[in-house]
């Protein structure tokens, strides 16, 4: 009787470790398109945050507050109490770090948005704060190239309205489509 053999032969181990290769080459370019839009949702995400804060503080504490997008490279923001009288920063409530968000970048039409106690924007340009509009923080990554459709990345942006609605969209969706802008 023969005896049996057990283990691998070097041929066996390099043809798995060229299949392993190969796969791995293939999923890298869609890892890193994957890392790439998740720091854009993370930015937008924490701008939203920050908006819905400050309008829930405004309510909850029946006064204004201002949310104030501190740098624009990786989303940072404040968000701080105003005095009733002349609309100037009291006291910070919470604030985020643009480092959280890493290579993101925003492009915002107002770097500060102000809400008065029933949760809407500050009607008249005051203090810290700026005629109300329609604001909009749009988040990309310059690091991974252009928006979809035409590009990889998904860039997503934020929409305050006079009325104090805080939206997050993607301006890239059909119009027909509800998470579009």
């Amino acid at each position: 009787m023969r005896a049996r053999q057990q283990g691998v032969t070097l041929i066996e181990i390099t043809i798995g470790l060229i299949l392993v290769a190969v796969l791995a080459a293939l999923a890298v370019p869609s890892f890193r398109d994957w890392i790439q839009n998740a720091q854009v949702r993370t930015a937008t995400e924490s701008i939203q945050e920050g908006l819905q804060l400050a309008r829930a503080e405004a309510v909850r504490t029946n006064g204004p507050v201002a949310f104030t997008l501190t740098n624009t490279a990786g989303a940072g923001w404040t968000v701080r109490t105003l005095n009733v009288n002349d609309l100037t920063a009291v006291a910070t409530t919470q604030d985020r770090s643009a480092a959280e968000t890493s290579s993101a970048r925003v492009t915002a039409s107002a770097t500060v948005v102000c809400f008065n106690g029933t949760g809407q924007q500050i009607p008249a340009a005051e203090g810290l704060c700026p005629a109300r509009t329609q604001v909009t923080f749009n988040v990309d990554n310059p690091t991974a190239g252009t928006c979809a459709p035409s590009g990889t990345v998904r860039c997503l942006r934020v929409v305050v309205r006079t009325g104090g609605q805080v939206r997050m969209c993607d301006p890239a969706l059909p119009t027909s489509d509800s998470q579009s802008c």
